[in-house]
């Protein structure tokens, strides 16, 4: 009804990206269909098993992406006083009894390389020329996401103080992320840095001088006869940390940028964990056996 078309665009409001608006209405209108007429106060479980049970066995990623979806849409109507009672789309203690469970096999996970063919994997993608193959060597070495190196400008950098400052807005979770830079890291930054460049200059530029595309990672990889992913090397290095580091595992995540704790405990930590992270990330790069001479 109007009321739900209300809460999707309110809900859509907060997303920057057109792309993810766009998903996030054509989800709800491709399988919302059962319950598009029904009023958004007698939504029930039956209702949203009716949209979710169909996909559940074939898609099962789309399935949890339209439970997760309505879900939201239900507890902003509940917010603004269009519903009581517990959301009948919740997954925890509700619907995971009423729907078959996953199975591992559906699941799909980032495709990693193990850590323990890193020294070798760096040694052969160092020979490589080509921006694409520096862009993905400090990917690695940073730990970052792809979008986050291919994005990154030259005002980011701070090479004196050996510091990549990635703003909010570039961000997954919206926070400013700092990523202290190893040697080899710099070293990297330094051999695509070109005189004349200015601060707003990509620092991974494709052949048009834009960013990079997530495809050209790839296709490096592919080169190398790799059926690994970019984003799986942020997997090997947690691995690597877990396995064969003393670092707190807060300090792992606080790498790899995820949330960890309340904001005000995070910005409590955020100067804190530098040097730690500083470290960690030195540990690495001397693990992938790229130390700088």
């Amino acid at each position: 009804g109007r009321f739900a078309q209300r809460l999707v665009a309110d809900i859509e409001s907060g997303f920057r990206n057109p792309k993810h608006r766009q998903q996030w209405r054509n989800t709800l209108e491709t399988y919302g269909k059962p319950i598009s007429k029904i009023p958004i106060a007698k939504v029930d479980t039956d209702d949203v098993l009716r949209c979710v049970r169909p996909i559940w066995g074939k898609k099962q990623e789309t399935a949890s992406r339209v439970r997760g979806r309505i879900e939201n849409v239900l507890d902003a109507a509940k917010a603004k006083g269009l519903r009581t009672g517990e959301n009948p789309a919740r997954m925890r203690g509700h619907l995971e009894h009423l729907l078959p469970k996953r199975s591992k096999a559906a699941v799909k996970h980032h495709a990693a390389l193990p850590y323990a063919v890193m020294p070798a994997f760096m040694a052969d993608l160092r020979k490589r020329d080509g921006v694409a193959a520096k862009a993905l060597e400090f990917a690695i070495l940073t730990a970052a996401r792809s979008g986050e190196v291919r994005g990154m400008t030259w005002i980011e950098v701070d090479l004196a103080a050996k510091l990549w400052t990635v703003p909010a807005g570039r961000m997954k979770a919206s926070e400013i992320h700092e990523v202290p830079l190893s040697e080899p890291a710099l070293s990297v930054l330094q051999s695509v840095r070109e005189k004349g460049l200015a601060a707003d200059d990509v620092v991974f530029p494709g052949s048009s001088g834009s960013s990079l595309s997530d495809m050209t990672l790839s296709a490096v990889l592919k080169r190398m006869g790799r059926d690994v992913t970019v984003h799986g090397f942020r997997s090997t290095f947690r691995d690597w940390a877990g396995d064969t580091t003393a670092y707190p595992r807060d300090v792992v995540e606080m790498a790899l940028a995820h949330s960890v704790g309340s904001a005000m405990e995070r910005a409590y930590r955020r100067g804190r964990a530098l040097n730690k992270r500083r470290e960690l990330m030195t540990a690495w790069a001397s693990y992938c056996g790229i130390q700088a001479a």
